[in-house]
C-alpha cells in the first residue's frame, strides 16, 4: 500500500484533508522507508476554506493507488461532483483501497461502495447517512469501521485515528505508535480487521483516572479484576465502570484486553520472544489463550502477523 492518494475537490473540510496530509504527506522515512508515494488528485486548482490547494494529479490517477483518501464533504445536502464519485469507484474497481474521513463516507455511498457493509460518519450526520444508503450497515457509536477494502471514520479526531490505523495495518503497531508520540497525541484508537472498536487510553489530563492508566499498564501480565482496579482507583466498581465509560468508551475489562493485546503487537514486533512467553508478559497465561484473543481482534495469528512486520 505504498501509493496514496488524496482526492480533492471544492467543498472539502480542511481539517480532515489536512490530518490525510499530515500523516501520508509528511516525509517520515526517519520512521518507515520507504514512505508513501504521496499526492492530491483533483480536475483542477481546488479552493478548501480559505486554502487553495493545486493538484498533482487528474482524478485519473486514482485508479493508479494503493490506497484512496476521500476527505470530509462540507455540504451533505449537496451531492458530491459525479467526476470526483466516478473516480472513487473506478479506483476501487481497480483494486484500491478506499478510506473516507467523517463525511467523505457520502461521497463513498454515492459510489456504491457502501452497500452491504458497515460503516459510520460525523454522528450528527449518521441518520441521513443512512436514510440514503438504506442498504448499507451505518453505526453511529463507533470511531471508524475497516472493512478491509472499504474503511470509514467518524468526524474530526476520528479522521486522524483511521489514518493512523492504516499505517499500522502497512507498517505495524511499533510504528504507528511512534508516529502518534511525533503529533504528540495519544496511542492511536484501535478499530482492528475485526471492526472491533475501543478507545485505548485517553488524552492524558486531570481525569479520576489518571492515575490508573499507568498503574494498570504497567502490570498487563498481572490476572488484573475489575475489583483491583476500583481499589487502586479508591472507588466502587460501579463507579469505576461510569468513569470508564465516559473516558474510554468501553469498559475496564474490554480496555485491559484491548492493551494486552496491543502490547503482545510490539512484543511480536521487536522482540524475538516466544508467543508462550509474549503471552505470559502479557497476561494472556497461555500460548494458545493469546493466539485465540489476538486472531480475533487482529484478524491474524502472533506469528503470521510477526512475519509481516519484522524486518
Amino acid at each position: 500500500m505504498t501509493a496514496v492518494a488524496l482526492a480533492i475537490t471544492d467543498g472539502m473540510l480542511h481539517y480532515e484533508l489536512s490530518v490525510a496530509v499530515e500523516v501520508f504527506g509528511t516525509d517520515l522515512t526517519h520512521i518507515v522507508d520507504p514512505w508513501y508515494d504521496f499526492s492530491l488528485c483533483g480536475s483542477g486548482p481546488v479552493h478548501v476554506g480559505r486554502f487553495r490547494l493545486e493538484p498533482d494529479h487528474g482524478f485519473e490517477h486514482l485508479a493508479h493507488a494503493d490506497t484512496v483518501i476521500v476527505p470530509g464533504w462540507a455540504d451533505t445536502d449537496r451531492d458530491p461532483p459525479a467526476e470526483l464519485v466516478e473516480a472513487v469507484r473506478a479506483a476501487h474497481a481497480a483494486g484500491a483501497r478506499v478510506a473516507s474521513l467523517c463525511t467523505g463516507a457520502f461521497v463513498l455511498g454515492a459510489a456504491g461502495l457502501l452497500d452491504g457493509r458497515r460503516a459510520t460518519t460525523h454522528w450528527a450526520h449518521t441518520r441521513e447517512l443512512a436514510r440514503r444508503h438504506p442498504v448499507a450497515t451505518v453505526d453511529p457509536d463507533v470511531l471508524y469501521v475497516d472493512n478491509g477494502d472499504v474503511l470509514t471514520s467518524a468526524g474530526k479526531a476520528a479522521a486522524m485515528d483511521l489514518c493512523l490505523h492504516l499505517v499500522r495495518l502497512d507498517h505495524g503497531s511499533a510504528n504507528a505508535n511512534k508516529i502518534a508520540r511525533r503529533l504528540v497525541i495519544p496511542p492511536h484508537r484501535d478499530g482492528g480487521q475485526a471492526q472491533f472498536i475501543a478507545t485505548p487510553l485517553p488524552a492524558p489530563g486531570n481525569h479520576p483516572l489518571g492515575e490508573l492508566f499507568p498503574w494498570a499498564l504497567e502490570r498487563l501480565d498481572q490476572p488484573l479484576t475489575v475489583e483491583d482496579l476500583a481499589r487502586q482507583a479508591r472507588m466502587s466498581s460501579r463507579h469505576l465502570g461510569r468513569h470508564f465509560k465516559h473516558l474510554t468508551g468501553t469498559t475496564p475489562l474490554q480496555w485491559l484486553h484491548t492493551q494486552r493485546i496491543r502490547h503482545a503487537q510490539e512484543l511480536l514486533e521487536t522482540t524475538d520472544a516466544t508467543v508462550d512467553t509474549i503471552a505470559t508478559a502479557t497476561g494472556m497465561g497461555t500460548a494458545t489463550t493469546l493466539r485465540r484473543h489476538f486472531h480475533r481482534s487482529v484478524g491474524v495469528p502472533p506469528d503470521t502477523y510477526r512475519r509481516t512486520f519484522r524486518p
